[in-house]
């Protein structure tokens, strides 16, 4: 880090051709307007513009050709693109529109058309000039916020009946000055009301906010040439596919350790999601995901470490927010989050998490067994759980006959389970976001005969299809194969193949639809994550985009608008190629309408699914919330229906289960608190999708008789359409 950041500040200034159109813009641009409340910054601090490098010029080009001539999706960079760089480069520096305003956006319409033929041949200044008057606008914001807090919160007043728009991505930019005033001092009172909702006292939450303010405004001064160049880069490389995107020198260390799950942390992947710092997925087996509060999609704005009270990190850099959450083993890290279900960005709740490192025997797979008793007849079904698809690479290379892997552990737990005479199994993939790509293959060849698992398609329309070569079966029985959002790549592609062969029934939600490939490509200056090619079914429908669409479908508690291929901007289209010649072991056509039926009467019978259903329902009233009060009567109102919600959940919950209700919503976080701090702490009954799958397992072996055509390796062949 150091290194490069030493040569970053030897580089010079890039000032190459184009320079007229550069110097236009920067006068264009740099003259700021007189702010109603706080016109200048203090006269102490001055706002360096920042410039770009060399370098930043060098790889600008590099970039520009290896997304032209490298991607798998043929994209030219044409004005057309330049409008689209424009507004993703906008949303990542204002995508809450709450800095610039109307006035500041028609300063652009000159050289937005014209960003593509720049970035083509290296003329960084013009997205340069756009991120100096952003953080121009930012440091006027909060000098306003800070001047609106000297005032003093007793002058902010609650008995209007005002109400904020709680996302505002779509929203109009505020006209003026003067009405980006007015929205801020909403912001305030928005987020001084729901402390005070929380107990919170006066001059804590006068505290905080300033602390919030000072912090984003420090940060805002000492904005750096790299923070630029990335993120106009980002907005650049995102418009081929939301996968591909550019590693600044510093993030390519980041990067590199993440991959290599050596660091000792908590174990989750982070990103940034405008002055936020988001969590896109738990790393299995790590410490987040074992203490089990920590979720995808929710946004980090505190980090404090032990015995300390969290530091406000919003606006923060995501490489300074990751340097913060890592520390040294055994050591705890206190976060405060806004959950992904949150009904807006002022609630929040605190998450102790204990620093530890991955192991990757912690990401192994797992065995149990449900016994079922079903109309005076005992049904055992074996349960796996695979947390990721592993392998030991170092002990692979290294010769090693007892390497672990994903598939060689399942295939010893397929044979124990075996041993224990169960009647099927199910495979519970949830939450398995991929892996290496040749267990996925490696692991459908346990349950097949022989032939292909997947096609990878790549730039050149060139198709290679992985085999599974080896004839021998560890499992030849009944197979329910379970499912949900957060499955992603190599689950799909399991869970696909399983689906194509008829081997088996996939259970569940619509997984996350990853189906693409990508490589990371050095360059003079950081790294180039590139999509390069495309999975594809051996029917020959891709898993992008659409994933896997289960054969019976339980509901989740994810927000498919917020998470998923689909959710994400200029992401790949679903489309097939031919299929390859397979085996289909069993056609479930004749009996799916039957399992189905069977499914929907247990579930509506089911307390727990019932008790799934009245969560769902609430977050997604929560989550259609648009605008909330900033009158303190109905926010106070709408606070308390809210807890008791949660609370009444909650104890719905634990009567499932013998116990005792809690009295408070208090005594419930306390709980919460209390269980995720233990993590020796476990709940031993397996839960109730595990054991439909089980029952699902158990009707298919009850309804139809050809499903022992499974257990004699009866098959027939489905070819490939003629050429």
């Amino acid at each position: 880090m150091t290194i490069a950041e030493n040569m970053m500040s030897r580089s010079r200034p890039f000032t190459g051709r184009g320079k007229g159109l550069c110097r236009a813009l920067a006068v264009a641009l740099l003259v700021s307007t007189p702010l109603g409340l706080q016109a200048k910054p203090d006269d102490s601090k001055v706002y360096e513009p920042v410039a770009p490098t060399i370098d930043q010029a060098r790889a600008n080009i590099l970039i520009a050709r290896q997304l032209q001539f490298t991607h798998f999706r043929d994209l030219g960079i044409s004005d057309e693109l330049s409008g689209d760089v424009f507004s993703a480069y906008l949303e990542y520096l204002d995508g809450q529109r709450i800095y610039l305003t109307q006035q500041d956006i028609q300063r652009f319409d000159r050289v937005k058309s014209q960003l593509g033929s720049a970035l083509k041949t290296g003329q960084l200044q013009p997205g340069f000039d756009i991120y100096n008057l952003v953080q121009q606008r930012i440091i006027e914001r909060l000098q306003f916020a800070l001047k609106t807090l000297d005032q003093g919160l007793e002058n902010l007043d609650f008995s209007a009946n005002e109400t904020i728009l709680l996302d505002r991505s779509e929203a109009d930019w505020e006209p003026d000055q003067a009405a980006l005033d007015n929205l801020w001092i909403r912001r305030i009172k928005n987020a001084v009301l729901a402390q005070r909702l929380n107990g919170t006292e006066d001059d804590q939450i006068e505290e905080s906010l300033r602390q919030r303010y000072e912090g984003q405004l420090k940060r805002a001064y000492q904005a750096r040439s790299e923070d630029a160049f990335q993120a106009y880069m980002n907005a650049f490389t995102g418009m081929w596919d939301p996968h591909t995107s550019y590693f600044s020198p510093r993030t390519s260390e980041n990067f590199n350790i993440n991959m290599s799950l050596s660091l000792e942390g908590i174990g989750a992947v982070l990103q940034s999601d405008n002055e936020f710092t988001k969590v896109v997925r738990l790393v299995p087996g790590g410490p987040a995901s074992k203490q089990g509060q920590l979720q995808p999609a929710d946004r980090i704005v505190g980090v404090g470490q032990e015995g300390k009270k969290p530091v406000n990190v919003i606006g923060w850099r995501l490489d300074e927010v990751v340097d913060l959450i890592r520390g040294p083993r055994d050591s705890t890290v206190t976060l405060e989050v806004i959950p992904a279900n949150a009904s807006d960005e002022t609630v929040t709740k605190t998450i102790a998490i204990k620093r530890d490192e991955v192991k990757l025997e912690e990401q192994s797979a797992s065995k149990d067994v449900i016994e079922l008793e079903r109309g005076g007849e005992d049904y055992k079904v074996g349960v796996i759980t695979i947390p990721t698809f592993y392998a030991d690479f170092q002990a692979m290379q290294a010769g090693d006959p007892n390497y672990k892997s994903t598939t060689r552990d399942v295939r010893k737990l397929i044979g124990e389970l075996q041993e224990d005479g169960v009647d099927g199994l199910v495979v519970d993939l949830r939450n398995n976001g991929g892996g290496a790509l040749h267990e996925a293959n490696d692991l459908v060849g346990l349950f097949i005969d022989k032939g292909p698992t997947v096609q990878i398609r790549n730039a050149n329309n060139d198709v290679q299809v992985l085999n599974d070569e080896d004839p021998s079966v560890a499992y030849d029985g009944p197979l329910v194969v379970l499912v949900n959002r957060m499955s992603a790549s190599a689950s799909e592609i399991f869970a696909g193949a399983i689906q194509d062969y008829g081997r088996g029934l996939v259970v569940g939600s619509q997984t996350f639809g990853k189906g693409t490939v990508q490589a990371v490509r050095p360059l003079n200056h950081g790294q180039l994550k590139i999509t390069q090619s495309k999975f594809y079914r051996v029917s020959g429908g891709s898993t992008q985009h659409k994933g896997v669409i289960p054969d019976i479908e339980i509901p989740s508690r994810v927000d498919k608008t917020r998470i998923g291929e689909d959710a994400l901007d200029h992401a790949l289209p679903w489309d097939q190629i031919e299929a390859v010649p397979h085996t289909r072991y069993f056609d479930f056509s004749g009996i799916i309408g039957e399992l189905r039926k069977r499914h929907e009467s247990r579930f509506d019978t089911n307390p727990e699914f019932k008790l799934l259903q009245r969560e769902i329902e609430f977050l997604e009233k929560q989550r259609q919330l648009e605008t909330v009060s900033l009158n303190f009567d109905e926010r106070k109102a709408q606070h308390e229906q809210i807890e008791r919600t949660r609370l009444t959940i909650a104890n719905a919950r634990r009567e499932l289960r013998g116990e005792e209700p809690f009295d408070s919503l208090e005594a419930l976080e306390d709980w919460q608190d209390a269980q995720a701090a233990d993590l020796d702490t476990t709940d031993e009954e397996l839960d109730f999708v595990i054991r439909e799958g089980g029952h699902i397992m158990a009707d298919m072996l009850e309804l139809d008789q050809q499903m022992a055509s499974i257990l004699q390796r009866r098959h027939f062949a489905v070819q490939a359409p003629a050429q």
